[in-house]
């Protein structure tokens, strides 16, 4: 899981020596040889296993093969020699789909070619609902690359809790992170050299990570340290409960935007990807409404409506991000008064976002709550925890992200698929991967896999095997 594009089986196997031995040729692009990652993988799946790194004569070879596509691989088990062929980001898939091909005494011999449906296969998680540390979000890093994912969206900001350090601002760890549960302070903050730790561990995996600074919404965590960037002035406390919160920030005043350039600027440095998600769901307008400020920035502008502003609002913040090189990535909520040509837009309230996004030539990736939030039930069981609807694994494996209303063009904007895990009820660990898993393993198939080699009966087969 996921089931590649073709697979043989052949007759016998490679069985598993007290001492494997791993190489890798040259061609690697400066980056660090996949055969460590390897080896930690095979080791966690045999606690008494031993690799040898670097031999000449190896029972696992890495080959590069520049002319295969981005993260398409080839890998060749026969009764003597295993050989993963792709380039950098190919080895790393390979090497995944040959750790979950390991039975107790070895590998079964057989020929695997394999490349990816969608370019961006995609988990979220947040962490302000509730504070994850560090290795925890390693953790679902590493499920997320065992099963062929690439990009790790990473929510760092909403109301109830600001989780990522900013030098020019050291009120938000001091503040911001923080929120009282019970009479208790309870939240934390990253420091950068947590994040570049998660970064260099990502990167490792191929996995891209792509952070959310929310805006102009979810903001009470920064106008509890920063009341003035309202349109009233506060006071406020970071949330205690979720939901959608009237005061956002001022998009009349100019210290709004000098605040998130700044706050952004230290961002860019930090995240080297091309992507930065800045949110843009579910804003109130009401004190928009009433705020002398914004209603004067409408008139300067031009702006008919709160709608118009929030677009001028998006707009000008993608105008920032754009003069980084990054592209900037938001909720469908973006699309309200317009959005900046290089938006990506990621279509949650249902599909119609994405649909009305892709026929205006943006890229768009697929997540929608009928299929994609992992917060939501999994079955009717009265113990069964979650949010809201129900998700069943059935209906995450039977998504199709392409909408049949779009012709071949605006469907070939349709470029991935995510899926999401909110925490408001999920504060412990254990609870977001019961929450995640076996759905992810399910999104994982959809994302990769041709559509034409998806099976619910076979995928339901092959699970049972996997889930141990």
């Amino acid at each position: 899981i996921p089931i590649p594009v073709n697979y043989n089986r052949g007759d016998g196997k490679f069985n598993w020596k007290p001492v494997m031995s791993i190489g890798c040729t040259t061609g690697s692009g400066g980056k660090s040889s996949p055969s460590k990652l390897l080896s930690s993988w095979l080791m966690r799946r045999k606690p008494d296993a031993a690799c040898q790194i670097g031999s000449k004569q190896s029972d696992i070879e890495f080959k590069f093969d520049e002319g295969l596509k981005e993260e398409a691989y080839r890998l060749d088990i026969s009764k003597d020699k295993i050989t993963i062929t792709g380039n950098q980001s190919g080895w790393v898939r390979g090497a995944a789909a040959l750790v979950m091909l390991l039975e107790d005494d070895g590998w079964a011999v057989c020929q695997i070619e394999d490349e990816p449906r969608f370019s961006w296969r995609g988990m979220h998680l947040d962490v302000c609902r509730h504070f994850f540390p560090i290795d925890r979000v390693k953790r679902l890093i590493d499920v997320m690359a065992l099963h062929r994912m690439n990009t790790f969206h990473w929510h760092l900001t909403d109301d109830q809790g600001w989780r990522i350090a900013i030098d020019a601002f050291p009120k938000l760890a001091e503040v911001s992170a923080w929120r009282d549960r019970d009479g208790q302070p309870s939240g934390g903050c990253y420091s950068k050299q947590d994040v570049k730790d998660v970064l260099a561990y990502a990167d490792e995996r191929n996995i891209q990570v792509v952070p959310e600074i929310e805006m102009p919404g979810h903001a009470r965590a920064a106008l509890a340290a920063f009341p003035e960037l309202s349109c009233n002035g506060g006071p406020f406390e970071v949330a205690n409960t979720c939901g959608i919160f009237d005061d956002v920030y001022c998009a009349g005043k100019d210290a709004t935007f000098e605040f998130l350039e700044k706050v952004l600027a230290e961002i860019v440095q930090l995240f080297p990807g091309p992507y930065l998600h800045v949110g843009g769901d579910e804003c109130p307008k009401v004190r928009w409404k009433e705020c002398p400020d914004c209603q004067g920035r409408m008139r300067k502008e031009g702006l008919k409506d709160e709608n118009e502003l929030q677009s001028w609002f998006i707009t000008k913040m993608g105008k920032t991000l754009q003069l980084t090189g990054k592209h900037m990535v938001g909720w469908d909520e973006i699309l309200e008064g317009g959005l900046p040509p290089s938006a990506v837009v990621m279509s949650w309230q249902g599909t119609q976002g994405g649909i009305e996004a892709a026929r205006m030539g943006h890229d768009v990736i697929m997540s929608p709550t009928s299929h994609c939030y992992f917060d939501y039930r999994q079955s009717d069981e009265p113990e069964e925890p979650g949010n809201l609807g129900r998700i069943p694994l059935e209906t995450v494996y039977g998504y199709e992200p392409v909408p049949s209303e779009l012709d071949p063009l605006a469907a070939s904007k349709i470029f991935g698929v995510q899926g999401n895990i909110w925490t408001e009820r999920m504060p412990t660990w254990k609870l977001v991967e019961y929450m995640a898993l076996p759905r992810l393993c399910a999104l994982a198939e959809v994302a990769w896999s041709p559509a034409s080699k998806k099976n619910w009966d076979c995928f339901q087969s092959r699970l049972t095997n996997h889930l141990s």
